[in-house]
């Protein structure tokens, strides 16, 4: 099996060693330009700058990195092989699209007709429901919860234990507080917070 290399080594990135682990590689590394040394015991081979040195047509990549707008400025700067990593306990309904260099956790579950972008986080225990849309660097918090034909614009992260009624649209660059509820489409960018949610500056 190929080598799988891990962009960035804190917490994210350790979390998708695991998931690796449980879904057959045994080759991996990190690239992490704040780290030295070693992760979990697997090396850090360097920051940035060493990704198209690796890039050796033997090598996976995927971005352990949270934050929507670093993972997406990652993924458009470098032509790499992305992987798609989905831990054995997530449940994957038919018929759903899941984008390249997109992590399923454990977990998760993601129904009927879904379509996940490219990039994208779906963290522990969350739901995605049938019929929804996410698009590309999307973030689901852990226990984050998607009612049916939802549709989640680019860069948005649902913050943990958050929910979003079914057939509601949140536009691209939303962050949506832990907790939060949303009822009704999101059509301005922004941080919302609350039960249901409002808008902060």
């Amino acid at each position: 099996m190929n080598r799988l290399c891990i962009i960035g080594a804190g917490g994210h990135g350790r979390v998708l060693a695991d998931l690796a682990l449980k879904t057959g590689y045994e080759r991996i590394c990190f690239a992490d330009d704040n780290k030295i040394g070693s992760v979990l015991g697997f090396d850090i081979v360097g920051g940035l700058d060493c990704l198209e040195k690796l890039n050796d047509g033997k090598t996976d990549f995927i971005i352990g990195i949270g934050d929507n707008t670093q993972r997406r400025c990652i993924a458009q700067s470098h032509k790499l092989n992305w992987v798609t990593l989905i831990h054995p306990s997530a449940q994957i309904g038919i018929n759903v699209s899941i984008g390249k260099g997109t992590a399923v956790m454990a977990g998760a579950c993601i129904n009927t007709c879904a379509f996940l972008g490219e990039h994208c986080i779906i963290n522990t225990c969350s739901v995605v429901e049938h019929d929804c849309v996410l698009e590309d660097f999307v973030h689901l918090s852990p226990s984050a919860a998607l009612g049916g034909t939802v549709k989640l614009g680019e860069c948005t992260h649902i913050g943990i234990g958050a929910a979003v009624k079914n057939d509601v649209s949140v536009c691209r660059h939303c962050i949506v507080g832990a907790g939060a509820a949303v009822i009704k489409d999101l059509k301005e960018s922004g941080t919302y917070v609350g039960v249901p949610v409002r808008k902060i500056k």
